[in-house]
């Protein structure tokens, strides 16, 4: 840094974290995190070659193939995680699922590591929600309302669902004047 160059500047590198952060914020990033892992270390294993010494040990067994599909799709599910976050749901089930079908079919799920990784990559995907919009405070030295009491801010209007617009399609919604009942004629 010279002397001309202001230190609250921020640099491209702490700039582009804090953007990464922003876009790590708005979706379930540590769920396919770890729905990749699993899936990478389920998919791994099958096909490792691992060198003792002079022996080479090959881990190529029937189960390479099932292992090829279940690593491939969890790591499928792992980027849809990131980039479609509004299936977070379906991909937290479907991460599961291959993960409980990978005991028996590969390698004992990656030897239990890739299993725990998918399941709880699974399952933080289910319980991940997007976080509400931070709400924009009142200044510090704003002054109480009448009464001594902080002014309350004003409330978003509450709609109740299938109440405020006619959505209806069946015609049986009750506020269409129907009983509940379809008519045959």
């Amino acid at each position: 840094m010279s002397a001309e160059t202001p230190a609250a500047e921020p640099g491209q590198f702490t700039r582009r974290r804090l953007q990464f952060r922003a876009w790590r914020g708005t979706r379930p990033f540590w769920a396919g995190l770890f729905v990749m892992v699993g899936g990478f270390l389920i998919l791994y294993f099958p096909y490792a070659h691992v060198q003792l010494g002079h022996i080479s040990m090959t881990m190529g067994t029937p189960g390479g193939s099932s292992s090829l599909i279940i690593g491939g799709l969890l790591f499928v599910l792992g980027i849809i995680l990131w980039f479609q976050q509004h299936i977070r749901v379906f991909g937290g089930v479907a991460a599961i699922l291959l993960a409980l079908v990978s005991l028996p079919l590969s390698n004992i799920g990656g030897f239990i590591v890739g299993f725990l990784c998918a399941l709880t990559g699974g399952a933080m995907a289910i319980a991940w929600a997007p976080g509400a919009p931070a709400q924009p405070q009142p200044p510090a030295g704003a002054a109480p309302a009448q009464g001594g009491s902080p002014a309350a801010a004003p409330l978003p209007e509450q709609r109740v669902y299938g109440l405020d617009e006619p959505n209806d399609l069946s015609g049986t919604n009750p506020a269409n004047g129907a009983n509940g009942r379809h008519s045959a004629g």
